[in-house]
């Protein structure tokens, strides 16, 4: 019997690589063969970060396909990408699914192709091969289900057909779920807004093509988000997913490993940790009152500020000058482990959902300041259900700025690390989170059973 061969499918950004990536590491130590297809563009970044011309990744074999945008041309602009890969990756897909299988010659050919949720046009290409389909949902199931429930929300008067939505106020789909403001559904909250039809429209058609899927996998775990799995009982959470240390999982940028060493310097419990992931950009005038904010509060602090996001190099050193001595900042870092180390206390965060449950399996209070997209879902999570973290405050509209100054930054880091029922949630919600992943845990059970169900299409 030969294993079986899994194509997997991202969509193309960092924050969907890594959990797809962690996916697939479990997969290959169960037997199975993955072939992990990245953009040509993201394909490149992530060579470059590992220094090498390799195409393997622990075990993972990784290939490209165009994504239809030019050299130079803005790929953080999401209506573009977007627009751009819909066009032109399904005949791209087409043709690597073709070539593996004439060079397999029978043997190891594609039986599975497991797509992000969000690239779910993939689907009937598979079905055009006589490939088995999954699918791979890296956000909250709450998202997920938000998505899916569009039609229900339009005839119910929530939002018109366009996705805007007709009232403003907060409501729940289900008991459990997080309280969801109107004015912040992801596919009115991801840039532009003359951008916003091009991402509602795409993600209609995700959902059009969701039933072709046989299951969906979501990084989440079952105890965390009860309510949304009750209204999609099929769905199987095998979160938090998780790389072993050292185990590469897609990064776009080196990471700078010195930071473990950094961590094992400061007391325990003390190091307030700042990261807002691969797309948020705050302006000059923004990052200097963090600066200035967290230097304040005279804790050991470190920031990811990534090469993108700080404008020229110079300014980049004016920000690490101010962050010393107490303060380090890194380009890029190995976010999971720095997490899980004891000297961290908090962590500064946009909300993304892989941050989010990196904080949660370690037991670490948030301080949230969503950017776009699921984040604000993932705010209304972290405080107003789970209760495991504060919310930074944005100045009202009538203010003119949407500048957080410095002392707000101080007041509510010390805010954060001075609640220690905050503190309790988080180390109880961790629990729960490591109890789901262990031995009979509900995610171990989950993934056990979709690791059967890839296996089993093998001959």
């Amino acid at each position: 019997m030969a294993a079986p061969h899994v194509l997997v499918l991202p969509f193309p950004a960092q924050g969907h690589i890594i959990p797809l990536m962690e996916l697939s590491h479990c997969l290959v130590e169960h037997g199975v063969k993955v072939t992990f297809v990245n953009t040509e563009f993201n394909h490149g970044l992530i060579l470059g970060a590992l220094a090498t011309r390799e195409s393997n990744l622990g075990g993972i074999g990784l290939v490209s396909i165009p994504d239809g945008l030019g050299d130079g041309e803005d790929r953080k602009n999401l209506s573009r990408l977007t627009n751009s890969f819909s066009k032109v990756m399904p005949g791209e897909l087409e043709k690597l699914i073709g070539r593996i299988n004439d060079d397999a010659r029978g043997r190891e050919r594609i039986s599975w192709l497991i797509a992000d949720v969000n690239m779910a046009w993939a689907f009937p290409v598979a079905k055009k091969f006589g490939v088995r389909a999954a699918g791979f949902c890296p956000s909250s199931a709450a998202s997920f289900a938000t998505r899916l429930r569009i039609p229900e929300l339009i005839r119910d008067g929530v939002l018109d057909e366009e996705g805007w939505p007709r009232w403003r106020g907060t409501f729940q789909l289900a008991p459990a779920m997080p309280p969801m403001d109107t004015s912040e559904f992801s596919w009115n909250r991801a840039g532009n807004p003359k951008g916003q039809p091009v991402i509602f429209q795409l993600i209609l058609r995700n959902n059009a093509d969701t039933h072709l899927a046989e299951t969906i996998v979501c990084n989440s775990f079952q105890e965390l988000e009860p309510g949304a799995f009750s209204l999609f009982p099929g769905v199987l959470p095998v979160g938090p997913l998780f790389a072993d240390s050292g185990t590469p999982v897609g990064s776009f940028w080196p990471e700078d490993a010195s930071c473990a060493a950094w961590l094992d310097e400061q007391p325990a419990n003390s190091v307030v940790y700042v990261a807002f992931g691969s797309f948020a950009a705050y302006d000059t005038a923004q990052l200097i009152e963090l600066a200035e904010g967290l230097a304040l509060t005279s804790r050991p602090f470190l920031w990811v500020v990534r090469p993108d996001s700080a404008g020229d190099e110079r300014y980049l050193e004016q920000l690490r000058r101010r962050a010393a001595p107490r303060g380090r900042i890194v380009s890029w870092c190995p976010q999971q482990h720095v997490l899980a180390h004891p000297s961290v206390a908090c962590f500064v965060t946009h909300c993304g959902w892989n941050s989010t449950m990196e904080a949660v399996r370690n037991g670490v209070p948030l301080l949230c300041w969503p950017y776009f997209t699921d984040q604000f879902l993932n705010q209304s999570y972290i405080c107003d259900v789970w209760r495991t973290g504060m919310k930074v405050p944005l100045p009202p509209a009538a203010d003119g700025t949407k500048l957080v100054g410095r002392d707000v930054v101080r007041g509510k880091v010390e805010e954060l690390l001075g609640d220690v029922e905050t503190k309790a949630r988080a180390l109880a919600l961790r629990d729960l989170a490591r109890r789901a992943v262990g031995d009979g845990g509900s995610s171990r059970r989950n993934l056990r059973r979709f690791v059967d169900l890839v296996k089993g299409s093998a001959s």
